[in-house]
């Protein structure tokens, strides 16, 4: 899960919610699953950057040793 799989599910959630796409008729409802798509979106988004901002706080350490 990254950066790009919360774009497209932010993207895909807007789309359903605004209504910006006739889907025909469906058997679900699809106000409710965009708004729940773009808060998953949200949240992966988030998650990713957090998860980065871990990674990049590590610190290596390198050990050098010189013969006299």
């Amino acid at each position: 899960m990254g950066i790009g799989l919360g774009i497209v599910l932010l993207a895909i959630g807007l789309i359903l919610a605004l209504d910006v796409v006739n889907v025909g008729t469906s058997v679900l409802d699809e106000g409710p699953l965009g708004w729940i798509l773009i808060v998953v979106g949200a949240l992966a988004i988030v998650l990713a950057l957090v998860m980065n901002q871990q990674r990049s706080r590590t610190t290596h350490v390198q050990e050098r040793r010189y013969e006299a």
